[in-house]
């Protein structure tokens, strides 16, 4: 009976080795994942600001060429003086409405 009882705890001490070696195992890889995650992250918002200020620059880049006088992008030069024409007129409205 003892003989028993000490076979069943050796195999209860293999499992519970073998537990921990995947337990360690497995919190290594969960450390990487987490560091390639967070380096994903700052790629992700590098590229993400990277792309906002090319999309600024084209958008200057087309106002410039309307306001040279390229035939491609008068409706767009058009669409920008309307909006600042409609601004200057909220501006005027709201200055009229304080009584300034």
């Amino acid at each position: 009976m003892l003989s028993e009882l000490e076979n069943n705890f050796s195999v209860l001490e293999k499992k519970i080795l073998n537990l921990h070696k995947k337990f360690r195992t497995l919190s290594e890889q969960y450390e990487e994942q987490q560091n390639e995650l967070n380096r994903l992250k700052e790629d992700y918002a590098e590229e993400k600001q990277k792309n906002q200020i090319l999309v600024e620059e084209n958008k200057e880049l087309k106002l410039h060429s309307a306001i040279s006088g390229n035939a491609e992008h008068n409706r767009l030069m058009k669409n920008h003086i309307n909006r600042l024409v409609k601004e200057i007129d909220m501006c005027v409205s709201e200055l009229q409405n304080s009584g300034l």
